[in-house]
């Protein structure tokens, strides 16, 4: 079978099955991956996607074959994998998912010791290089063993200790699994929680029977806000396929960008730490700084990305740190994002607060209001960036952290290139100006596609 290095992205594996990511190319992950971190023991597991277990059949293949031993965990989300490698202070852990991509579509997320993420600057660029070359190593004259594990019970125990659960009130909830992999966590997190819970597409199918689990697609959110508006719900959660990310519904059933989650959390995690560390990325930040110094924390910028996330807060010991695309990551979660623990602690906040999530945020939505993450399919991407910086840095705040962000004194932007598709991300924010906002949006979406 012939291999291609198109599935091998900046921080994952992720490709068409079989054509870029297959049995012949995870066998040879697990061998490269073994004899590179010289990993003794390490944690492997798959979402729901189809061809989930064939692949883990072949890449626990290629991690024995070198001597290392393995533990699967079966059936899980990416989480579960990053604490299952901290937790039983293992080599390393794969999980085997391609997130909210299409149903024909797997890969891998890779982690060493510690659940340090390896991206193409720490190990996945080398892997690569040998997995595609043939470059294996030699077989080990004893093969590692496979042990089948259930990690359920420790992790959800450890999930719910982030809240306190004598604050939490009897609140209803809409949650949708979209069938990913949320599903059977969500049914055992329900046993120790107060809130009544209103599933829907809560089974596990790799078929995706109700569209990708990708709530970021406007045609994805119709059945959380349709449930949360029928049963008179307080909140509603949706999940992508390995449930490292959720996204809140407020009682109107309206998604919440995931930016004002950040600054919503910061705040909290700031009442229980003062004077901490908190990260936030260069798309949109006027809102998280503005909550984070008059919270008496420090806020930290740094470019998106879960890898340079998880170094950054590493580095400076942040209590928290959180992406507008809805990742939110966590100090004493080994510095990884997780999409359960996230919404617990808004609901804590809910229950707190005696007043509808929509009230919560109101203030500061109209405080900042945002364009959203705007994509545009471009022939050079390089070229408009150049552009942009010539008829907008003159006259503003140039930075490139990550992308170009330009800000001026009542409106600002980031410019980024993708690094998996022929588009440009624009996001644009404004100090409570939503005409503003949407004029210089227009503006710039006008000089970007032309």
């Amino acid at each position: 079978m012939e291999l291609k290095r198109t599935a091998f992205k900046a921080y994952d594996i992720r490709g068409k099955y079989p054509e870029e990511v297959n049995e012949e190319l995870a066998y040879r992950i697990g061998r490269v991956f073994a004899k590179s971190f010289a990993a003794k023991k390490v944690v492997v597991g798959h979402d729901i996607r189809l061809s989930g277990p064939d692949i883990r059949d072949a890449l626990v293949q290629g991690l024995t074959d070198m001597g290392c031993d393995v533990i699967d965990i079966g059936q899980c989300g990416t989480e579960m994998i990053y604490f299952a490698t901290y937790f039983w202070q293992l080599d390393g852990g794969i999980m085997i998912t391609a997130s909210h991509n299409p149903k024909d579509y797997n890969g891998m997320k890779l982690v060493r010791e510690g659940a340090r993420p390896i991206s193409a600057d720490t190990g996945l660029k080398d892997i690569e290089n040998k997995a595609i070359a043939g470059e294996l190593g030699e077989i080990a004259a004893t093969k590692g063993s496979v042990e089948q594990k259930d990690i359920m019970a420790d992790y959800v125990d450890h999930i719910l200790a982030y809240v306190d659960k004598k604050d939490l009130k009897p609140l209803k909830i809409v949650v949708n699994a979209g069938n990913g992999a949320a599903g059977p966590i969500l049914d055992e997190m329900e046993k120790a929680l107060p809130f009544e819970f209103i599933k829907i597409n809560n089974e596990p199918d790799g078929n995706f029977p109700n569209g990708v689990p990708n709530p970021i697609l406007l045609e994805n959110r119709v059945a959380t806000a349709k449930a949360v508006r029928e049963n008179n719900a307080d909140v509603g959660i949706a999940w992508d396929g390995d449930f490292d990310r959720c996204f809140i519904f407020d009682e109107k059933g309206d998604m919440i960008e995931g930016y004002y989650i950040v600054g919503f959390l910061a705040k909290a995690f700031l009442d229980k730490n003062p004077g901490a560390k908190i990260i936030y990325d260069p798309r949109l930040i006027w809102n998280t700084i503005e909550i984070v110094e008059e919270a008496g924390g420090i806020p930290v910028m740094c470019k998106s990305g879960h890898a340079f996330i998880k170094e950054m807060m590493r580095k400076v010991d942040a209590v928290y740190g959180g992406e507008m695309s809805a990742h939110n990551y966590f100090r004493e979660f080994t510095f990884c994002d997780s999409g359960m623990i996230t919404w617990l602690l808004v609901l804590e906040l809910v229950s707190k607060a005696n007043q509808p999530l929509s009230k919560m945020l109101a203030e500061r939505m109209q405080r900042y209001p945002i364009s959203g993450e705007i994509n545009s399919t471009v022939k050079d991407g390089a070229a408009v960036m150049l552009k942009m910086e010539e008829l907008y840095g003159p006259k503003g705040q140039v930075d490139k952290t990550d992308g170009l962000s330009v800000a001026f004194a009542d409106w600002r932007f980031n410019l980024r290139i993708s690094n998996t598709e022929p588009v440009i991300r624009l996001n644009v924010e404004a100090r409570g100006d939503k005409e503003l906002l949407d004029a210089k949006t227009k503006e710039l979406l006008e000089i970007i596609r032309a």
